[in-house]
Order: structure tokens, then C-alpha cells, then sequence
């Protein structure tokens, strides 16, 4: 079995589009600023990682994504910035936390870092072209069974 990534990519995007939270949803890190006063987000592969919970002659992995949400820092009215960004980034992690699985493609979110890398949302800013953004970012660490096969 090989690691059906672009799925997986795909799946998290949809997640998130479906969600209404965010005028675009991106299958990669934006390379520019979001032009609009709403909100976007961005999905790529932050990292793969083998983990000791395989099946026999197999594999598992450790899928992060990272799940980045932007928003002009520089819209009025100010104090409504993270409120708003919240809001989106509690919807998200309550189906992370459910029974989420994207489709089938993997066998569960590794909400407490039993295997490395917890859920977990940072804030910050980012500069980009000039304009800057507000973002929180997602780690959503996907664990994927049975990736590879094992030769002894």
C-alpha cells in the first residue's frame, strides 16, 4: 500500500471548505496575502514519520498536516480578528476530536501525541508582500496504518 497523500490532502481541504468558515481553501501554503476581509486556509504535509503501532509486516505513519488559517492583522474592527479566528479553529478541532477519520484514509487523529506530535494550534503573524496576516495554525497529526510493507 503506498501513502495516498494527495487523498489525503484533498479530504482535509474539503473538511475544511464544508466547514463555511473560509472564503478559500488551498491544497498548499499561500504564497500571497488573502485579499478579502474573510478568512482563508491553507493545507500541506508538515511531516511523515514512521511510528512503532504497525501490523505485522507493515508500517504506520504519522501524518501531520498543518492547517493554517489567514486574515488580514489589519482589518477593522481589530478586536473581532481572533474571536472570528477561534470560532473556525474550534469547529475544526471539534471534528478532529470526533470520530475523524477523512473518509477512511486514516485510522484516527492522534489528539494526545501518543506517537509524537499532539493537535495543536499556535497564533502569530506573518508577513507577506507588504501586507500583514494574522494565522493560527493547526498541527492535525494523522496516524495512516499499514503504509509500507516490512521485509525481514
Amino acid at each position: 500500500m503506498a501513502l495516498d497523500i494527495a487523498g489525503i490532502l484533498d479530504a482535509a481541504v474539503s473538511h475544511a471548505s464544508a466547514s463555511g468558515y473560509f472564503d478559500q481553501v488551498n491544497g498548499h501554503e499561500p504564497l500571497h496575502p488573502a485579499v478579502s476581509g474573510g478568512l482563508t486556509a491553507g493545507v500541506w504535509v508538515d511531516r511523515v514519520t514512521p511510528v512503532r503501532s504497525s501490523g505485522l509486516d507493515s508500517v504506520t505513519a504519522l501524518v501531520v498536516l498543518n492547517v493554517r488559517l489567514y486574515t488580514s492583522a489589519q482589518q477593522l474592527p481589530l478586536d473581532a480578528i481572533d474571536p472570528n479566528m477561534v470560532a473556525a479553529v474550534d469547529a475544526l478541532c471539534t471534528a478532529y476530536t470526533g470520530d475523524f477519520t477523512l473518509g477512511g484514509l486514516i485510522r484516527q487523529v492522534d489528539i494526545f501525541g501518543t506517537y509524537g506530535q499532539s493537535l495543536d494550534v499556535r497564533a502569530g503573524y506573518l508577513p507577506q508582500d507588504g501586507a500583514l496576516q494574522r494565522v493560527m495554525t493547526i498541527w492535525l497529526p494523522c496516524i495512516v496504518n499499514d503504509l509500507w510493507e516490512e521485509v525481514a
